[in-house]
């Protein structure tokens, strides 16, 4: 259970510091973007090779196939629940889901109702795809081999979406106490899940194991596809793709410690 403790303090502890940089800090827009695309490409190392791989050789294609569409249809449709509830909230343009410039600016800006409305839409998702994610955590050190890759990845995730996050909902008029607060309250919410994946399913419930395994796969592919790699990418250059090879590459080897 130290261990749990451990892996719980450490994944979601990127929550905690991803707030406090964003509302304390500052970084050029093209840093947050190879960040992004960074942990792109170390949730793809790990939704491939210690969720869904996992899920497929416990459970068979059926069961991880079902899981891994339906963590991904979830995701999908609350993220789009969402974004509704932002955008009829602020009306005006539609605006990325990530707005990275509100990180990047050094500019004291008016209060911004769209931002807020932002912050707190991707405080959401990053909490419905935390979940799944944090609890198959503990699924792995539950079974006895502790995922290293996994650990790496949603950390790497965690920290700049909360950046970013937590930035916006500043910018929204949120002092920095409550912003971060909020953030902390989510992490707390994202570490109890890695001790019960951990008590809940053990070596003996393989095929029950393989749900939230690939349910958590399917989620991670469609926050990817959904938040994360659209905005690393926009206006990213080349760059930004050598840094999603390079999560990917990183997450990998450490899944073969």
């Amino acid at each position: 259970m130290g261990q749990a403790l451990l892996f719980a303090a450490i994944a979601s502890g990127a929550l905690v510091l991803g707030s406090a940089a964003g509302v304390y800090l500052r970084f050029p827009e093209r840093v947050l973007a190879l960040m992004l695309a960074f942990a792109s490409g170390a949730l793809i190392t790990a939704l491939t090779f210690e969720l869904f791989e996992d899920a497929y050789e416990k459970s068979g294609a059926w069961i991880a196939s079902l899981a891994f569409v339906g963590g991904a249809a979830i995701f999908i449709a609350a993220s789009a629940f969402l974004d509704r509830r932002v955008a009829e909230a602020t009306p005006g343009p539609e605006a990325p889901k990530l707005e990275k410039e509100v990180a990047a600016s050094d500019e004291v800006a008016s209060p911004n109702a769209h931002a807020g409305g932002a912050g707190l839409a991707l405080l959401a998702a990053v909490t419905l795809d935390g979940v799944p994610e944090n609890t198959a955590l503990g699924v792995t050190l539950g079974e006895g081999a502790a995922s290293l890759s996994l650990l790496f990845a949603i950390f790497a995730g965690n920290f700049p979406e909360a950046l970013v996050g937590a930035a916006a909902m500043q910018e929204s008029g949120r002092s920095r106490r409550f912003t971060v607060g909020v953030w902390c309250a989510a992490a707390l919410i994202l570490a109890a899940a890695v001790p019960a994946g951990k008590l809940l399913f053990g070596p003996e419930d393989a095929e029950v194991v393989s749900i939230p395994l690939a349910f958590a796969g399917g989620a991670v592919i469609a926050s990817l596809a959904d938040t994360l790699m659209p905005e690393a990418y926009e206006g990213g250059g080349a760059t930004v793709a050598f840094a999603t090879v390079a999560g990917f590459l990183a997450s990998y080897l450490l899944s073969t410690v």
